[in-house]
């Protein structure tokens, strides 16, 4: 691992592009919700710590990038530069081989074409956990130790006192595009307004996929270690996670919590995805 680590990175790729990330650091936040509007499955309320130094994308992954990375191909129904790239599949981002118009995956390509300058430092998909701790603010809105310990004796302090509903705002059109303000297509990158941690387009514009297998009773195991660091999510499953509303959806669905999944073959013109740049996985 790096002695030192910038707060931000901007990543080169081709024909000038770059794609900014910031540093999220090591820390403990309530992952979940219990709030009225709340799935069963966003419950119960559970505490996570991450226990290393990631970066995350302050944006989407754009057309342009996307482009950049896979010789021209674009497969998304809004066309736009800087518009997120959508109809991409966690299988086209993770392994491609999906079909012939994805033959290699888009990581694949990433990390051995346009390695990370950081020495050590891949990219990948983020976990359920890195997006909703980065969504929420990152360390900027981590516990402290008595609040820690509060949780774990008596369950307070909830994630309504201690988080917006979305990222960045209670008031979605601050922050995200959505069913009421999107005229029904996605828009370029980081025109709401950020969250805590910097980011844009967390809540809105496009669903992001994350790294997990689904289980709508995972929390719940979560929630018997007490204290669970870097989760990961079950060993295997039908469908993948994936966070954060899209432009089609009504606000309840843009919430940090929120989390809905799919087969890992769907292409969908309102799912897209974010990089994180982590530490590889000996």
């Amino acid at each position: 691992m790096p002695q030192y680590l910038p707060n931000t990175y901007r990543h080169p790729l081709p024909n000038g592009l770059y794609y900014d990330m910031i540093r999220v650091r090591p820390g403990v936040f309530v992952m979940g919700s219990e709030e009225e509007e709340a799935d069963s499955d966003e419950k119960p309320e559970h505490l996570v710590r991450i226990t290393q130094d990631y970066y995350i994308g302050v944006y989407p992954v754009t057309q342009a990038f996307w482009k950049a990375v896979m010789n021209g191909h674009n497969p998304s129904r809004f066309q736009g530069e800087d518009r997120p790239v959508e109809q991409v599949s966690w299988q086209d981002i993770v392994e491609g081989g999906q079909d012939d118009s994805v033959p290699a995956a888009f990581l694949t390509q990433l990390n051995q074409n346009f390695a990370s300058e950081i020495p050590d430092y891949q990219f990948r998909l983020p976990t359920e956990a890195e997006w909703e701790y980065a969504a929420k603010g990152g360390q900027k809105t981590a516990l402290s130790s008595e609040q820690v310990q509060s949780f774990l004796k008596t369950n307070q302090p909830k994630a309504a006192e201690l988080y917006t509903a979305y990222a960045g705002s209670d008031q979605l059109k601050e922050v995200g595009w959505h069913e009421q303000n999107s005229h029904q297509e996605t828009k370029a990158v980081g025109m709401r307004g950020l969250n805590k941690l910097g980011l844009h387009d967390m809540s809105g514009n496009v669903y992001e996929w994350c790294q997990d297998c689904f289980d709508g009773n995972y929390y719940e195991q979560c929630k018997k270690e007490g204290l669970v660091e870097d989760p990961e999510g079950p060993d295997s499953a039908r469908y993948r996670v994936f966070r954060g509303g899209s432009w089609l959806d009504y606000p309840r669905l843009c919430r940090v919590s929120f989390r809905p999944s799919w087969r890992p073959a769907l292409r969908s013109n309102h799912v897209g995805f974010r990089l994180v740049l982590a530490p590889v996985q000996r």
